[in-house]
């Protein structure tokens, strides 16, 4: 996802309300945590076979949930919000009943499931969904004339969850390992999803239908539909896993402008493949849409609105002139298929691990090609904005994110993360091995932290517990006489020891490891301590 800039002096729109919440609903329960009706049966394959309709902002169609069974029950948990309205569930033709708990409904089987047999159930649904008002931040589905008569069709919904426009197992834990997604749209326009587009199928009544398959694991929210009246071309990335196919879809209007900017994506996937490791979705391919809103990371389907300008609708979000050398939304969006779409959390409670390793791609693209202190000065540019007003880890099972911190305090962290490894090799292949040890899964956010820091060399759990659980930022406390340094951390939670390097006087510059307790180096008569600017700490001098 992305955050909204500038306009509201550098804040970032969060998906729901920006403050972490303290006290939850029922259905916050019911759509944050793995409830009994969700745990019993893990989710294998989606058919969704939808016709929406621009006449009245409808929509009408069904979604076969195929599933295993791990352990017997006789309830299964479907999510649909409201105003929509499922009509009738089937399981091998026969009818099911099922109650409605607000934005979950929980049907009731008839069949006897056994532990380890392959089931499926369809769910028939239809009605107007809710309409997307501030999309991606506010999100849901758009109806929007292109003034050619012609309606422009797109949904929207990471934080709000796929239920908003169609039946789903939403909770982010369990994916798909492959989907099918049938869209039905007037002959004359297409129909843009994830995937591999199968077939199209004229329907003889004036109508097609667009069917695309999705051959690997993807996450609800990262499941799109796109309706327009597209112009596209393809061109192919010689990449680590061979080739892999690129497709544009944009309006008429911006063909020739979109031919020009969207070259940024060959070099895109080249510094992120050198960084992160191969793309993770050869077999899909990746497409990059245009939409009538900013955009966002929707798996193999990237979503584009940024106006065919650099930066971020032509803003540098770090103030630094680095930002205005590249697309924001190819380059941030596309940055989301290693982080969110391939690692995808299990929580939104830890969606710091796709925001704040996607924002710090910001900065890794830029050294890519501009150079390491380029991408230093970027990451540190957006520090202005970080407001340190609540912890970027939220509450579990309930639906609920943390601090829009997430983005540019994230990726400070990880930039400080990057001096304390002080191997940048060692530190790509961390980028990399995440990719691969965590490869198409869904993770908690303690099983990054556990990896990197088992490959960093040193224990950082309190660099995490530091940046992630607490707003605090850490102060180098420090003074300096009788021909010594002595300093320690203060501002810190208990155990805090992250080393850090600084330069004392005009000697070389040094790592000094602090602890909570005062310290002692010995200098030859130096009186000033100047600390690494790529640490996202404060120093403080104090007096005897």
């Amino acid at each position: 996802m992305l955050k909204k800039s500038f306009v509201f002096c550098l804040s970032l729109i969060s998906f729901g309300s920006l403050a972490q919440r303290s006290e939850f609903t029922h259905a916050d329960t019911l759509r944050g945590s793995i409830t009994p009706e969700r745990s019993w049966w893990d989710l294998t394959y989606y058919h969704l076979d939808v016709k929406p309709n621009a006449a009245d902002s409808t929509l009408s169609g069904n979604t076969q949930i195929n599933y295993k069974v791990l352990k017997p029950h006789n309830v299964l948990q479907v999510d649909l919000q409201e105003p929509l309205q499922i009509e009738k569930v089937e399981q091998d033709g026969q009818s099911l009943d099922f109650k409605r708990d607000g934005n979950a409904f929980f049907i009731t089987l008839k069949k006897e499931q056994k532990t380890g047999s392959k089931e499926s159930v369809q769910v028939f649904y239809s009605g107007k969904p809710r309409l997307a008002k501030r999309p991606p931040w506010d999100g849901g589905v758009q109806w929007v004339p292109d003034g050619k008569g012609n309606t422009i069709i797109s949904t929207s919904c990471q934080g709000l969850g796929s239920s908003v426009w169609w039946p789903c197992k939403d909770h982010m834990y369990d994916e798909p390992d492959s989907m099918l997604i049938s869209v039905t749209v007037p002959a004359n326009l297409k129909n843009i999803s994830n995937g591999v587009l199968r077939n199209v199928v004229d329907n003889g009544n004036n109508t097609k239908t667009f069917n695309w398959f999705v051959g690997n694991p993807i996450n609800n929210y990262g499941v799109n539909m796109n309706v327009a009246n597209y112009e596209s071309w393809d061109e192919i990335f010689k990449g680590e896993k061979g080739d892999l196919k690129l497709s544009y879809y944009v309006l008429p209007e911006n063909l020739e402008k979109a031919k020009v900017q969207f070259k940024q994506v060959p070099m895109m996937l080249k510094a992120f493949e050198h960084w992160f490791g191969p793309y993770p979705f050869y077999e899909d391919g990746y497409k990059l849409v245009e939409v009538p809103y900013l955009g966002m990371e929707h798996q193999s389907s990237v979503t584009y609105g940024n106006g065919y300008k650099n930066g971020y609708l032509g803003r540098d979000l770090s103030g630094t002139g680095w930002g205005l050398k590249w697309d924001f939304i190819i380059i941030h969006e596309s940055g989301h298929e290693w982080f969110a779409n391939n690692i995808t959390y299990k929580d939104v409670a830890d969606m710091w691990v796709h925001e704040s390793f996607t924002n710090y791609s910001e900065n890794l693209f830029t050294e890519f090609y501009f150079g390491k202190e380029a991408g230093a000065d970027y990451v540190i540019g957006t520090r202005k904005v970080i407001a340190n007003d609540s912890p970027i880890v939220g509450p579990y099972g309930v639906n609920q994110e943390g601090s829009k911190d997430m983005y540019y305090k994230g990726g400070n962290m990880l930039h400080t993360i990057r001096q304390v490894v002080n191997n940048d090799e060692k530190w790509r292949q961390i980028l990399r091995g995440l990719n691969k040890t965590f490869y198409h899964q869904t993770v908690d956010g303690s099983q990054i932290e556990a990896y990197v820091s088992s490959n960093a060399g040193r224990d950082i759990s309190k660099i995490f517990d530091q940046y992630l659980r607490d707003t605090r930022i850490p102060v180098l406390e420090y003074q300096i006489k009788n021909n010594a340094v002595q300093y320690r951390w203060s501002n810190v939670v208990e155990g805090f020891d992250m080393p850090v390097k600084v330069q004392v006087g005009n000697a070389k510059p040094q790592f000094l490891y602090p602890s909570g307790e005062w310290k002692s180096l010995k200098t030859k008569g130096e009186t000033k301590l100047t600390v690494d600017r790529n640490f996202y700490i404060e120093s403080k001098e104090v007096k005897s």
